[in-house]
Protein backbone atom coordinates (compact mmCIF):
# COMPACT_ATOMS: atom_id res chain seq x y z
CA UNK A 1 0.00 0.00 0.00
CA UNK A 2 1.21 3.71 -0.68
CA UNK A 3 1.30 5.49 2.81
CA UNK A 4 1.78 8.84 0.84
CA UNK A 5 -1.78 8.34 -0.74
CA UNK A 6 -4.84 9.20 0.31
CA UNK A 7 -8.60 7.54 1.65
CA UNK A 8 -11.61 8.65 1.70
CA UNK A 9 -13.38 7.28 5.13
CA UNK A 10 -17.45 6.98 5.07
CA UNK A 11 -18.82 7.14 8.27
CA UNK A 12 -22.84 6.91 8.98
CA UNK A 13 -24.51 7.89 11.87
CA UNK A 14 -27.85 8.55 13.56
CA UNK A 15 -28.16 12.22 13.24
CA UNK A 16 -26.83 14.56 15.44
CA UNK A 17 -23.92 12.61 16.45
CA UNK A 18 -21.55 13.35 13.27
CA UNK A 19 -19.97 15.55 15.57
CA UNK A 20 -18.70 12.60 17.76
CA UNK A 21 -17.32 11.05 14.67
CA UNK A 22 -15.45 14.71 13.91
CA UNK A 23 -14.18 14.92 17.28
CA UNK A 24 -12.72 11.17 17.31
CA UNK A 25 -10.85 11.78 13.47
CA UNK A 26 -9.11 15.38 14.79
CA UNK A 27 -7.61 13.45 17.81
CA UNK A 28 -6.17 11.00 15.57
CA UNK A 29 -5.29 13.92 12.18
CA UNK A 30 -8.19 14.41 10.27
CA UNK A 31 -8.16 18.41 9.29
CA UNK A 32 -11.82 18.15 8.46
CA UNK A 33 -14.80 16.45 6.47
CA UNK A 34 -17.74 16.81 5.03
CA UNK A 35 -21.01 15.91 6.70
CA UNK A 36 -24.16 14.80 4.21
CA UNK A 37 -27.53 14.45 5.74
CA UNK A 38 -29.09 11.41 4.65
CA UNK A 39 -32.07 8.88 4.83
CA UNK A 40 -31.43 5.20 6.27
CA UNK A 41 -34.08 2.59 4.19
CA UNK A 42 -33.18 -0.71 6.56
CA UNK A 43 -36.17 -3.14 6.84
CA UNK A 44 -37.79 -4.18 10.40
CA UNK A 45 -35.61 -7.31 10.36
CA UNK A 46 -32.85 -5.70 10.18
CA UNK A 47 -33.55 -4.90 14.04
CA UNK A 48 -34.08 -8.05 15.33
CA UNK A 49 -31.34 -9.68 13.32
CA UNK A 50 -28.82 -7.17 14.68
CA UNK A 51 -31.04 -6.32 17.88
CA UNK A 52 -30.63 -2.59 17.83
CA UNK A 53 -32.97 0.46 16.88
CA UNK A 54 -33.30 2.15 13.55
CA UNK A 55 -33.26 5.43 13.12
CA UNK A 56 -33.90 6.71 9.71
CA UNK A 57 -32.33 10.03 9.93
CA UNK A 58 -28.84 9.37 9.28
CA UNK A 59 -25.58 12.05 8.52
CA UNK A 60 -22.99 10.45 6.58
CA UNK A 61 -19.04 12.20 7.28
CA UNK A 62 -16.93 11.86 4.52
CA UNK A 63 -13.29 12.64 5.71
CA UNK A 64 -10.17 12.18 3.54
CA UNK A 65 -7.30 11.39 4.78
CA UNK A 66 -3.77 10.05 4.39
CA UNK A 67 -3.03 6.73 4.25
CA UNK A 68 -0.63 6.11 7.01
CA UNK A 69 -3.88 8.01 9.85
CA UNK A 70 -6.86 6.02 8.45
CA UNK A 71 -6.38 2.86 10.37
CA UNK A 72 -6.18 5.16 13.98
CA UNK A 73 -9.13 7.42 12.65
CA UNK A 74 -11.68 4.17 11.93
CA UNK A 75 -10.49 2.78 14.95
CA UNK A 76 -11.48 6.21 16.66
CA UNK A 77 -14.47 6.26 15.35
CA UNK A 78 -15.83 2.69 16.15
CA UNK A 79 -14.50 3.32 19.47
CA UNK A 80 -16.79 6.87 20.13
CA UNK A 81 -19.69 6.52 18.00
CA UNK A 82 -19.72 2.82 16.33
CA UNK A 83 -22.60 0.12 16.58
CA UNK A 84 -22.67 -0.19 20.55
CA UNK A 85 -22.97 3.17 21.27
CA UNK A 86 -26.12 5.60 20.20
CA UNK A 87 -24.77 6.94 17.40
CA UNK A 88 -24.82 3.42 16.02
CA UNK A 89 -22.05 4.24 13.66
CA UNK A 90 -20.68 2.11 10.76
CA UNK A 91 -17.36 3.55 9.46
CA UNK A 92 -15.04 2.05 6.22
CA UNK A 93 -12.89 3.28 3.67
CA UNK A 94 -11.81 3.31 0.18
CA UNK A 95 -8.77 4.42 -2.15
CA UNK A 96 -8.73 7.61 -3.58
CA UNK A 97 -6.55 7.62 -6.92
CA UNK A 98 -5.81 11.22 -6.99
CA UNK A 99 -6.53 14.49 -5.12
CA UNK A 100 -6.40 18.30 -5.62
CA UNK A 101 -6.43 21.31 -4.22
CA UNK A 102 -4.90 19.74 -0.68
CA UNK A 103 -1.86 21.32 0.43
CA UNK A 104 0.86 18.04 1.01
CA UNK A 105 3.67 20.53 3.00
CA UNK A 106 1.87 20.45 6.40
CA UNK A 107 4.16 17.82 8.42
CA UNK A 108 0.75 15.31 9.69
CA UNK A 109 2.53 14.11 12.79
CA UNK A 110 3.35 17.59 13.80
CA UNK A 111 -0.32 18.45 13.61
CA UNK A 112 -1.28 15.85 15.38
CA UNK A 113 1.21 15.48 17.91
CA UNK A 114 -0.09 19.23 18.77
CA UNK A 115 -3.91 18.47 18.76
CA UNK A 116 -3.12 15.30 20.99
CA UNK A 117 -1.52 17.88 23.72
CA UNK A 118 -5.10 19.86 23.35
CA UNK A 119 -7.29 17.65 23.73
CA UNK A 120 -5.67 14.88 26.33
CA UNK A 121 -5.58 18.40 28.49
CA UNK A 122 -9.40 19.37 27.70
CA UNK A 123 -10.02 15.20 27.73
CA UNK A 124 -8.99 15.88 31.70
CA UNK A 125 -12.60 17.69 32.15
CA UNK A 126 -14.76 16.22 29.38
CA UNK A 127 -14.03 13.45 27.66
CA UNK A 128 -15.06 12.85 24.04
CA UNK A 129 -17.92 9.62 24.55
CA UNK A 130 -19.35 12.19 27.35
CA UNK A 131 -19.75 15.02 24.91
CA UNK A 132 -22.81 14.17 23.42
CA UNK A 133 -24.87 12.96 27.04
CA UNK A 134 -24.13 16.06 28.45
Amino acid sequence: MNKDGYEAIFCIVNSGYSDMVMDAARICGARGGTVINARGTAKAETEKLFNISIHPEKEIVVILVQNKIKDDILHAIYKNVGLASEGQGIAFSVPVDDVAGLSTSIDVKKVVKEEKVTVEESEKTTPIEDTKTQ
